[in-house]
């Protein structure tokens, strides 16, 4: 797993006013969750941000990014951006300002629990 060392440097310097920040390593880079909630990920080459999806569209319209696909699915409102397009300060504020404006809003996804699965329940037999 390739991670960008200098663009998750970069990331943390940004979140320092943050209240929660935790790292997690996911998605083939490095997860910043922001109040328990994934907010940006970096990889070797490109960051991936979570915006709001009503603005998902427009976004891809104007900006350079490309819509994320995991297992097959568009994941509407999770977007890809390369490291070189967000070098201009300019630039980087933009995706990050999205992404946190949409934290403040988005829903903690829920913890998946592990299945136990159920013993076999005893039968009587009735003769």
């Amino acid at each position: 797993m390739a991670i960008n060392e200098k663009t998750s440097e970069r990331l943390r310097k940004a979140l320092t006013k943050q209240k929660e920040v935790e790292e997690k390593k996911m998605f083939g880079g490095l997860c910043f969750m922001v109040n328990g909630k994934m907010c940006v990920c970096v990889r070797d080459e490109e960051l991936m941000f979570r915006i709001d999806p009503k603005d998902y569209e427009s976004v891809l319209e104007k900006k350079k990014a490309r819509p994320m696909i995991h297992n097959g699915n568009l994941m509407k409102g999770f977007v890809f951006v390369k490291v070189e397009d967000v070098k201009p300060e300019k630039e980087f504020g933009y995706w990050i300002g999205l992404a946190l404006d949409y934290n403040k809003t988005a829903k903690v996804a829920k913890k998946s629990l592990k299945r136990k699965v159920p013993a076999p329940k005893k039968t009587s037999k009735k003769k």
